[in-house]
């Protein structure tokens, strides 16, 4: 049996396990929304104590509801563009490229920090056409390192609010730039939930700061005006939410009188590039 992966980690790029802990409880669970037996290996071959995150399988679809959508936009997407080019920014120890195995013809790269492109090497496989690259989101070297040849799709998925707005904004004006067509999947923090982040015990528990909230894709749009906005969808709204817990379900009836909840946790979609 091989050595387990051993984590040297700090600060936001801690959320990752929180939320790789979670796919696993979801994927071991009778009903589970994801499924994703990618991250109950990846905890069985890491060596860290996943008690110690003060987690349980009720909290799962905060993290699998929207990784669910943003798998299911990314395949939409790939139905369209089967030779297209995937960058997930911020991927952290998501297995995403293993749950949707694209076609031959697709180029994929996972960007992150260096310590979280280390651990990945150790945690998953190689495959065709997929590509590691290490380095911060907001040093736009990385995107040099990507061909803009065909249409790209970013799927930039929990990164944005421990961003600063213009370090955003920043990203997608480079990335929009950078490839001539494409689509950018991203989701955002209410601007009451940034302000709310001394509640969230994750944060609390790896001392990482959330800067960028954003209410409206508007908001985005008049940033980034190369932005089309295709869909939104909010945590209780999504494709994905009907499989969650009955206590979520529950508070979805809440969130329809405590509108602010309802928009606490959203997920964009926006196409740029010609419009046909």
């Amino acid at each position: 049996m091989p050595p387990k992966a051993t984590v040297d980690l700090s600060g936001a790029a801690q959320t990752m396990l929180t939320t790789l802990y979670l796919k696993a409880l979801d994927a071991d669970s009778d009903r589970p929304v994801l499924g994703d037996r990618f991250a109950l290996d990846a905890v069985s071959g890491i060596d860290y104590d996943w008690d110690s995150l003060g987690v349980s399988a009720r909290w799962a679809p905060l993290a699998t509801v929207r990784t669910a959508q943003f798998d299911r936009w990314t395949r939409e997407f790939l139905q369209r563009h089967p030779e297209a080019t995937v960058v997930h920014l911020g991927c952290g120890l998501d297995s995403r490229v293993f749950r949707i195995d694209p076609g031959p013809q697709v180029r994929w790269f996972d960007v992150d920090f260096p310590g979280v492109i280390d651990l990945r090497r150790q945690v998953y496989p190689e495959r065709a056409g997929y590509h590691l690259l290490a380095s911060s989101a907001t040093d736009h070297d990385w995107l040099q390192s990507i061909p803009a040849d065909r249409p790209t799709l970013l799927v930039a998925e929990g990164i944005s609010m421990y961003l600063t707005a213009a370090e955003g904004t920043g990203i997608l004006r480079a990335f929009t730039d950078r490839f001539p067509e494409g689509e950018v999947q991203i989701d955002f923090y209410s601007r009451l939930a940034i302000r709310s982040q001394r509640m969230h015990k994750l944060n609390r528990t790896t001392g990482s700061v959330l800067y960028w909230g954003v209410d409206d894709p508007a908001e985005v749009i008049a940033e980034v005006p190369e932005l089309r906005r295709v869909d939104r969808r909010g945590f209780f709204d999504a494709d994905t939410f009907a499989g969650s817990s009955r206590a979520f379900a529950a508070l979805d009836g809440v969130s329809r009188i405590v509108r602010p909840l309802r928009r606490a946790l959203q997920y964009h979609r926006y196409a740029f590039g010609p419009t046909t």
